[in-house]
């Protein structure tokens, strides 16, 4: 298969259960929602040894936010909403309260019920937090979306931290990936960002690495007993005599796209949606990432993605 002069390897990415919250970040101007989303999301690209996946999902209006004031979506994706119980409270406690002006909703209405089940939970966060009001904290039931919703009011020297009391998380999916090989490191570099670009257009995935893009490639174990990663050597060119290269000869740089999801609709979409973006002037070929099939539940076959009509992964 080809998308223009590029060729689209038949293989597969292999991905795994994992599970979702999205938090509504609000402020006062655009400013301060680029701070607190990149603050909140920082040190968020993969839990081989970050508490949580995160990104910004995508920037809201006013009119799309509980306080009608400027805002983002962020997505944070986990092993286990355990994990995410975890992860949550210290990044809105340590990012987003310490965060001029920022407030804190509950974004994930599918994950809405107060009794957790196999495929959803209620992660404590303001119920947790509230306690640094020192007891000058108040709560209030408030109206949001149609729920009656507890936000509790914490005292700062700006005036109040709003932080909803808990919000909703639920089964996702993490690691979607595609494998952008390029004659030189420029061209994987701007086809990389084409990708990037397009898939921030969507809902309910993220692109959790730096701007979008993994320079360093895993594989599941190592020589060395303490790593249970390392380095993808069979796509790592300067390997390419000392290993079992998976490289065309004309391949020098290789730059990998994941894509953690809410739904295997949502990830192929977004995995056609970059690689027809990556697609072009110096991309020999597009792969993706996977482990035989033995570890990830998930298997996104590159030709079946891309011949998946749009309609039915809008």
């Amino acid at each position: 298969m080809r998308v223009g002069d590029t060729t689209i390897e038949d293989t597969f990415a292999e991905a795994f259960r994992m599970w979702a919250a999205r938090l509504i970040v609000t402020a006062a101007d655009d400013y301060w929602v680029d701070v607190a989303s990149r603050e909140a999301t920082g040190y968020g690209t993969s839990v081989i040894g970050c508490d949580a996946e995160a990104g910004v999902e995508r920037r809201l209006s006013p009119d799309d936010t509980p306080d009608m004031r400027p805002g983002a979506a962020l997505l944070f994706f986990a092993f286990n909403a355990r994990t995410l119980a975890k992860a949550l409270p210290n990044r809105v406690g340590q990012c987003l309260m310490t965060c001029p002006t920022s407030a804190v909703y509950d974004g994930m209405v599918d994950g809405f019920t107060k009794q957790n089940s196999d495929d959803t939970a209620r992660i404590d966060v303001g119920k947790s937090i509230r306690f640094f009001g020192d007891g000058f904290q108040k709560s209030k039931v408030v109206m949001i979306d149609d729920r009656q919703r507890r936000l509790w009011r914490i005292a700062v020297m700006d005036g109040e931290f709003v932080v909803e009391d808990d919000v909703g998380a639920i089964k996702a999916i993490g690691g979607g990936n595609f494998l952008i090989g390029a004659t030189s490191q420029r061209a994987g570099l701007v086809a990389a960002r084409r990708a990037v670009d397009a898939i921030a257009t969507l809902h309910d995935v993220i692109t959790p690495f730096p701007g979008g893009v993994v320079r360093s490639g895993s594989k599941v174990g190592s020589r060395y007993k303490t790593m249970f990663a390392s380095t993808n050597d069979a796509f790592c060119p300067t390997l390419r005599d000392q290993t079992d290269t998976q490289l065309h000869d004309d391949v020098n740089c290789v730059y990998e796209i994941v894509i953690n999801g809410l739904s295997e609709i949502a990830i192929a979409g977004a995995m056609r949606t970059g690689i027809e973006a990556a697609a072009g002037q110096g991309i020999v070929d597009i792969s993706a990432g996977n482990y035989g099939g033995n570890l990830g539940k998930f298997h996104f076959q590159l030709h079946k993605v891309m011949a998946t009509a749009k309609s039915e992964t809008a």
